[in-house]
């Protein structure tokens, strides 16, 4: 650009034909981003390793694109029963309530356990307690009161907690009576006809799970909430609806579903060598010949955490597992007689968490773009980055406003709103996430790690912020806040220089870094400033 102009200084500028061409290549410098002519070593690496990200993201996007296509074209295909159990012939169950220091919720679960219409001789409920806390006391004392009621319900309590929530479920299948077996974690508040809706479809022998769609009791109550429950009803709308209903793998979510015991045994029984016990049994057993079935339409209301340090340890503990669980069991995917189309969808199932680390290198990666991008024409960014940005990003947009849309019509215009804090919130999970999959890959093993619950139901509810189980925030907040004041260096230069068609893709980083490393210091600090709070847990143990 500076030698273009100082050659309209040049003696030799009288000539017409000679100011044209200078002029014509001013012109053609300033539609470009860069005064730079030439693309040197480091141009190149940052472009080759900018593509190679970015069309990797951009096969997990095609893979949305057509989870979506596949979701539309089979959601009123929905499953039916075989046949249904007469009344007086209906299958014994066993309810499991896997329970670790749930002060604040355990009576509330078992209000809504007790309240389940299904014939008192043919239910038993098992309180698989592993709290080293005031829970104890708790729960033993509700079980004696809902016995002295006429239930069938044991409370059972492990000082050794082997195996954490497996462990307990595996203890639980010992003494139980049941032929199937209904799992709700401490969160979740069951419907009284949960347990008919989903156990006429074990009249099909084959049929050895069948898995609820998880509704939110406390979806708006903050802005974390709201985007919490757009990212799981991604997952219970689209991908659980699409894996079952074309004939693929779906796994079962922990909680609110009913196994069939004879199909967890003869899979290989509760195992804890991965931090996701329920998507490995799962896919064990349906490697084994199991059938499972995906109701959309029946929902089981849950609590989701209010508070940022608690989300992300849950985030991680799924990233974590599930990458443990591709390890563990992909291999044997690969040599099954499965069909092509299954082992593919299972792969990127089992891979997905693989865009945690790539984020952190694509976000690495936008202020060296900036500055190499000065040598590319507005063509070539059309080209170019177009296709792949709308494969990696816009999938997510028609992804998460599919589940919207089909669940929520009426406020589906003010929900859709929330989109781009969604993919923001993606983001910013990228460090805690990264790491997770980073472990899981090098085969470092940690704890089970507990999401804690404060029965916050109404939007006014701030009592959580007075109790305990509050999550220590480490170190991750650090990194997060680095990088949010990395992407608002990397605005202010986009500004300065007028590239603002990048702005509103870079403040999507800043804006996920920044909201998850502020929010965790700032609630964590609120927390610390109570002169009756225990000290937190660290990150990551439970």
């Amino acid at each position: 650009m500076l030698s273009a102009v100082a050659a309209l200084s040049d003696p030799l500028a009288s000539d017409p034909l000679f100011r044209s061409y200078v002029e014509e290549a001013v012109a053609k410098t300033a539609e470009n981003i860069s005064p730079l002519y030439h693309l040197d070593a480091f141009d190149w690496t940052v472009l080759a390793l900018y593509f190679a990200v970015l069309g990797v993201l951009s096969l997990y996007g095609a893979y949305r694109i057509k989870q979506v296509v596949d979701f539309w074209r089979y959601r009123k295909i929905e499953p039916r029963p075989k046949a249904l159990f007469a009344e007086d012939a209906l299958p014994r169950v066993t309810i499991q309530l896997p329970v670790f220091n749930e002060v604040y919720v355990v009576e509330r679960l078992l209000a809504a356990v007790t309240g389940i219409d299904y014939p008192r001789e043919r239910l038993e409920i098992q309180v698989l307690d592993d709290s080293t806390d005031e829970t104890r006391g708790v729960a033993e004392r509700a079980v004696e009161r809902l016995r002295a009621e006429g239930f069938r319900i044991a409370y059972i309590h492990r000082d050794d907690r082997t195996g954490f929530k497996a462990g307990a479920l595996a203890n639980g299948l010992k003494t139980a009576k049941g032929e199937l077996v209904a799992i709700f974690d401490a969160d979740f508040v069951p419907r009284p006809r949960c347990l008919r809706e989903l156990v006429h479809f074990f009249t099909d022998p084959l049929v050895g799970c069948a898995q609820m769609r998880w509704s939110h009791i406390n979806g708006s109550y903050n802005l974390l909430t709201r985007l919490q429950t757009i990212l799981l009803d991604g997952h219970f709308v689209v991908e659980q609806t699409v894996r079952n209903r074309t004939g693929g793998f779906f796994n079962f979510n922990g909680t609110a579903g009913l196994w069939r015991r004879r199909a967890i045994e003869l899979s290989g029984g509760w195992q804890h060598d991965t931090l996701t016990e329920d998507t490995d049994l799962s896919f064990r057993a349906q490697l084994m010949g199991w059938r499972f079935v995906y109701l959309l339409d029946e929902d089981a209301p849950s609590e989701v955490p209010v508070e940022i340090n608690a989300f992300k340890a849950q985030q991680r503990r799924w990233a974590k597992g599930v990458t443990e669980v591709a390890l563990k069991l992909y291999p044997r995917i690969l040599r099954s007689k499965l069909p092509a189309r299954v082992k593919l969808e299972m792969f990127f199932r089992l891979t997905g968490n693989v865009s945690y680390p790539l984020m952190i290198l694509t976000s690495l990666l936008q202020f060296p773009l900036l500055l190499v991008r000065y040598n590319q024409g507005f063509h070539q960014l059309i080209l170019l980055d177009l296709p792949l940005l709308l494969l990696s990003t816009f999938s997510v947009v028609l992804f998460y406003g599919t589940a919207i849309w089909y669940l929520d019509r009426a406020g589906a215009r003010r929900r859709l709103l929330h989109l781009p804090l969604v993919m923001g919130l993606g983001i910013g999970l990228a460090f805690s996430n990264a790491r997770a999959v980073l472990e899981a890959l090098l085969r470092v093993k940690t704890e089970f790690v507990r999401t804690p619950k404060y029965k916050v139901e109404g939007v006014r509810d701030e009592t959580w912020k007075r109790k305990k189980y509050q999550r220590g925030r480490g170190l991750t907040p650090a990194f997060e806040l680095s990088f949010a004041l990395y992407f608002v260096l990397a605005i202010s230069y986009a500004a300065h220089m007028r590239m603002w068609g990048t702005i509103p893709f870079l403040s999507l980083f800043c804006f996920g870094y920044g909201y998850m490393g502020l929010m965790s210091l700032l609630q964590t600090a609120g927390f610390r400033r109570r002169p009756d709070a225990p000290r937190p847990a660290a990150f990551g143990r439970g």
